[in-house]
């Protein structure tokens, strides 16, 4: 497969690790192109790059601060000129950061802001024109369950992820009648880097209380982003799917 495939076009925000990997090559596998974005993780971006490629997909790697607006504009572009169409944006860039709430700075407030919900703000609004131009499109972002139900010493974080799916709810509204959808995620414990601070006791404790007794995979989480982006998931919109094990319900 190369850049003049069928496949859809996809651009993953936060892709070179984790949940974002995994979509990737879970896009990638279906015969999609990908664009890997990555911030200051070039060669872990570009180490996925040639994985896809070396199993026969079609992959490019591309760089941008999601919480610098001109910066999204530029990589949007490049997605567009390499690929000449853009079908669906994934926003899963994302800090978390805990810290008791009288603990957090102005800027660490604005930091988690930036990144988690200024970054998906730009991120949508760049690539909405050409969605709207063809009238079609699908948009999945990525909150938590701590947006659904929040998280103590994670107030800020909470907070940016409840803002995440007020944002997903409201924009489905206003663009469903050009034909584009939007999603989000919301997942449980989920065994990445940003949950490598809890110790073994921590994640033990999180696998008994959840139902399924078992902490989430990364590819748990992409088999969602992928089945909000399927035809299979045409008339649905506006929704938050979370994949938590039973965690939360």
């Amino acid at each position: 497969m190369n850049e003049t495939s069928t496949g859809r076009a996809v651009l993953i925000t936060g892709g070179s690790r984790g949940i974002g990997a995994a979509c990737a090559r879970r896009f990638a596998a279906a015969g999609d192109r990908v664009a890997i974005n990555y911030h200051h993780a070039q060669a872990a971006a570009e180490a996925l790059v040639e994985e896809i490629r070396a199993a026969g997909g079609t992959a490019i790697a591309v760089q941008a601060d999601v919480g610098d607006s001109e910066q999204v504009a530029r990589m949007v572009d490049n997605v567009l000129d390499k690929f000449c169409q853009l079908d669906i944006l994934v926003c899963n860039a994302g800090i978390a950061r805990q810290q008791l709430f009288t603990d957090i700075s102005d800027g660490d407030w604005r930091t988690l802001f930036r990144t988690n919900v200024d970054g998906t703000f730009y991120c949508c609004r760049a690539v909405l024109p050409h969605f709207i131009h063809r009238k079609a499109g699908k948009i999945v972002t990525m909150s938590s369950m701590w947006g659904l139900t929040g998280g103590s010493c994670e107030v800020a974080y909470s907070a940016t992820k409840a803002a995440v799916i007020g944002l997903t709810k409201a924009l489905s509204k206003e663009v469903g009648p050009s034909g584009i959808t939007v999603n989000c995620v919301a997942p449980g414990v989920i065994d990445t880097e940003m949950n490598a601070n809890l110790t073994p006791e921590d994640l033990e404790a999180l696998r008994q209380e959840t139902p399924l007794e078992s902490i989430g995979r990364p590819e748990d989480v992409a088999e969602s982003v992928f089945f909000l982006t399927s035809e299979g998931a045409r008339f649905i919109t506006g929704q938050i799917l979370s994949p938590n094990g039973g965690i939360l319900i």
